[in-house]
């Protein structure tokens, strides 16, 4: 595979290398995203508005590596980033293994762990939107897509549930059908 001639995130055309974003994918990129790609405490998170351009990029490769950092960037509270993530489509097996090479790095942690449809880490207190109309179970009305659901509650011991109130009526919500509200 030939090195391109710019970087794939930023468009930089110093000091080029690939780098290895699955098994199978490699892209681009200068010495500054690859620093702060492998060290994700030295972001530069103004650095990273380039991804508002290079998310759009037809090669799966730079979609994952964009994906992860945008959701890297919204858990660290930037509602930018949050926006880019709400805007972005992948294919299913695209956002499969850019979720995948995230799990990694979320399995050094043993606590449970609750993240939305975008995979943005959800925490107690905060406020999310319906992304789909949900028939709620017993309570005889349909939850609507675009409902915000705020001061959550989260289930302790299964990442994939959510407490809130909808309606006046306390109801468990599945993580996959909310987006975190900046």
């Amino acid at each position: 595979m030939s090195l391109a001639s710019q970087c794939d995130l930023c468009s930089s055309t110093d000091a080029l290398s690939t780098f290895d974003v699955t098994a199978e994918e490699t892209i681009t990129v200068c010495d500054t995203c690859k620093g702060q790609i492998e060290n994700n405490d030295t972001m530069d998170v103004h650095h990273w508005r380039c991804l508002n351009d290079s998310m759009w990029s037809q090669e799966s490769g730079v979609q994952i590596m964009a994906w992860r950092l945008l959701t890297t960037l919204a858990q660290k509270g930037e509602g930018w980033a949050q926006d880019a993530l709400d805007m972005l489509y992948l294919e299913d097996d695209v956002l499969q293994k850019a979720k995948a090479g995230m799990a990694q790095d979320a399995d050094d942690d043993d606590d449970v762990k609750h993240i939305d449809s975008n995979g943005a880490l959800l925490e107690a207190g905060d406020t999310v939107i319906l992304i789909k109309d949900l028939n709620v179970k017993g309570g005889g009305f349909t939850a609507k897509r675009g409902t915000a659901v705020r001061n959550i509650s989260l289930v302790p011991d299964n990442a994939e549930h959510i407490e809130g109130r909808v309606s006046g009526q306390q109801i468990v919500i599945l993580t996959k059908f909310v987006k975190k509200s900046t």
